[in-house]
């Protein structure tokens, strides 16, 4: 068993120090990259409520075009019948 000494704790808390600082730098890049998709999604997500708003207003827009083509089309039909001067 090797001997415990104070210049080889010295040596392990130096090293034990450095594993700290480069883990310290990867959590720090690691938040940062985190706060980037974060932004990324939160664009993701706006950019889908809008398209969600627009097909909306296509579907309201469609449905009223579809009536009044069906009234048209009822006029039409009713013409058909109506006696002619």
């Amino acid at each position: 068993m090797t001997n415990v000494t104070n210049e080889r704790m010295y040596e392990l808390l130096k090293q034990m120090n450095g594993d700290l600082s480069h883990t310290r730098h990867a959590v720090t890049e690691l938040k940062s990259e985190m706060q980037s998709m974060r932004g990324t999604l939160v664009s993701v997500q706006q950019d889908i409520h809008n398209i969600g708003g627009i097909l909306g207003r296509h579907e309201t827009r469609l449905d009223r075009i579809e009536n009044r083509l069906e009234l048209r089309e009822l006029a039409e039909a009713k013409s058909r019948f109506d006696p002619q001067p």
